[in-house]
């Protein structure tokens, strides 16, 4: 089985880290559960200035470092390696990103699965000679059985696959969103993931 995995908010808990981040840079009081836009600057309720320099210090590699693991995923994803499943995980950080993104994940004990970078949101520039930088076209003619995705704004992506089963996290942005077909199941935790990806 090829498994899809995205990496914030399925991995590790990114936009906690993020709430904390604008308490001290700009003293907003945005909660976790308050969240309600994948579109973090119009959540943290941020200028253009206030969110590029929030996102360039949540990139930094001590930052990425610092984020704290989604209960139970590298348990599983690591298990699914073992079973000799395919992992891939499709992150939309930017390549300067990947260093310490795969530093995260070696440290979490998945020195086995695949990291890309893709251009998920048109937010950053990307690396064209590197096998690691995916390029549209290319992620296009990778396959999935299963994908696991919390944004609403990446299911785009899943659109050259109609056979494929979409897990997604249930976080605070995605909680009203309409899901493309029924092949898109809300998960609350891994434990579910787990058990839907298992029985087919």
């Amino acid at each position: 089985m090829k498994i899809y995995v995205d990496f914030d908010d399925c991995i590790c808990e990114t936009a906690k880290h993020f709430s904390k981040l604008v308490a001290e840079l700009f003293d907003k009081d945005v909660p976790y559960e308050k969240i309600n836009f994948f579109n973090l600057q119009k959540s943290f309720v941020l200028t253009d200035e206030e969110y590029k320099y929030m996102m360039m210090e949540a990139h930094k590699p001590e930052s990425l470092l610092s984020y704290e693991e989604t209960v139970g995923a590298t348990k599983t994803i690591n298990e699914w390696i073992n079973c000799g499943h395919d992992v891939s995980i499709i992150t939309g950080r930017p390549f300067s990103a990947y260093e310490p993104s795969r530093e995260w994940l070696d440290n979490k004990g998945l020195k086995d699965a695949k990291l890309y970078c893709l251009d998920k949101y048109g937010r950053h520039s990307y690396s064209t000679d590197s096998d690691f930088s995916l390029k549209l076209e290319d992620y296009l003619k990778m396959n999935f059985d299963v994908a696991i995705e919390d944004s609403p704004a990446a299911f785009k992506f899943f659109n050259h696959l109609p056979m494929l089963k979409v897990m997604v996290y249930n976080r605070p942005w995605n909680k009203e969103c309409e899901f493309p077909n029924k092949n898109y199941k809300r998960c609350f935790d891994w434990e579910m993931i787990e058990k839907n990806v298992n029985k087919g």
